[in-house]
């Protein structure tokens, strides 16, 4: 049976033993110590790396290797979401200056909300979401033609991945790329949030394909601009691009 939560942890880079469960309790971290650091695991290291080619990717580690993979998107989005929600009720001065200050420790979500469900079954559920948004968003340059899902097939051989993981990969490989799909995934407000989330940790946002697919996306998440704004803000301050 196909663990999601465990294939999104390797996705993101190695995490260790499927992401101990829930484990948000590490409070207190900044967003660069949250996905960043010294010997950390990286995109460009996981399972991502063989979607993203030969693009450059980001580095991550520390803390999220631990949380796992739902976590950490689950971190990132509610971070942005919050400041987000914020942001509506500062006047535009305020908001400049708060900008300009140091970035406020990633929160882990509240159990029970769209970010963090209390359940196995809604955690399996958010996570194969995600997964499917990732695999999306790293086909929109077009660069995984038949070739280049031959090389992941044979490269994801090598791997420790169930059956089910692979299937579940290639079928998303092999499928159309479809933004209104994934879109159509989200059933809250939160849910977007977290599917644009997990959709721009697996692309080059100095490509320009990519650019115009996270756009139609956000225009089919319904996502508001500034909201969009405060999620790349907050995934480039907690990730760091390594060479390809």
């Amino acid at each position: 049976m196909l663990d999601a939560k465990r294939l999104l942890d390797q996705f993101l880079g190695g995490a260790q033993g499927g992401g101990q469960g829930n484990g948000w309790g590490q409070g207190g971290q900044g967003p660069g110590d949250f996905l960043k650091g010294a010997g950390g695991g990286a995109l460009a290291g996981g399972l991502a790396a063989l979607l993203l080619g030969t693009k450059s990717g980001r580095k991550i580690g520390g803390t999220a290797l631990k949380l796992g993979g739902i976590a950490a998107v689950g971190a990132l989005a509610y971070k942005a979401y919050n400041d987000w929600q914020a942001s509506k009720h500062q006047a535009p001065a305020h908001q400049s200056e708060s900008a300009r200050r140091s970035p406020v420790p990633l929160l882990p979500p509240p159990s029970g909300t769209p970010f963090n469900p209390a359940t196995e079954a809604g955690q399996q559920k958010l996570a194969r979401t995600l997964l499917r948004a990732m695999i999306a968003a790293a086909k929109a340059d077009g660069h995984v033609d038949a070739e280049e899902q031959a090389r992941i097939f044979a490269e994801m051989d090598k791997a420790n991945l169930d059956a089910e993981d692979k299937a579940f990969v290639m079928d998303e490989l092999r499928a159309k790329l479809d933004v209104d799909a994934v879109a159509s995934a989200a059933t809250t407000q939160e849910e977007a949030v977290e599917i644009y989330a997990a959709s721009l940790l697996a692309v080059d946002v100095d490509n320009a394909a990519e650019r115009g697919y996270l756009a139609m996306l956000a225009a089919r998440l319904n996502l508001d601009d500034a909201l969009v704004q405060h999620l790349h803000a907050n995934v480039a301050g907690v990730t760091e691009k390594v060479p390809a």
